[in-house]
C-alpha cells in the first residue's frame, strides 16, 4: 500500500463523512422549518 493510496482513502472517507454531516444539517433545518410553520 503506497502513500498515495492512503491519502486517497482518507480523502474519500472525509468526503463521505462531510456528505453525511451536510445531509444531517439539511435534515435538522427542514425539521425546524416544518415545526415553525406548523406552530404558526
Amino acid at each position: 500500500m503506497s502513500d498515495e493510496d492512503e491519502k486517497k482513502k482518507i480523502r474519500t472517507r472525509n468526503l463521505v463523512l462531510g456528505g453525511i454531516l451536510f445531509a444531517l444539517v439539511i435534515l435538522f433545518y427542514l425539521i425546524t422549518v416544518v415545526k415553525m410553520t406548523g406552530a404558526a
